[in-house]
């Protein structure tokens, strides 16, 4: 299992991301690092889904543009 620093480091997001644009984003809870499957924004001061709009339930501890 990759260590909470090299999954950071892949992360290279710094500050906030330009606005709504869609991003991939790394996630923190109790049980580790994770990173969610589908595209976020950073909009009005909240992390939400890309694609529905909902705002993220989870802790965001770092931010990168999507690959292609």
């Amino acid at each position: 299992m990759a260590t909470r620093e090299k999954r950071l480091a892949q992360f290279d997001g710094e500050g906030e991301p330009p606005p709504d644009q869609p991003v991939q984003v790394l996630c923190e809870d109790h049980s580790g690092t994770y990173e969610l499957p589908f595209p976020c924004r950073f909009a009005d001061g909240a992390w939400r889904n890309h694609e529905s709009g909902g705002a993220l339930e989870a802790t965001v501890i770092g931010w990168r543009l999507r690959r292609n």
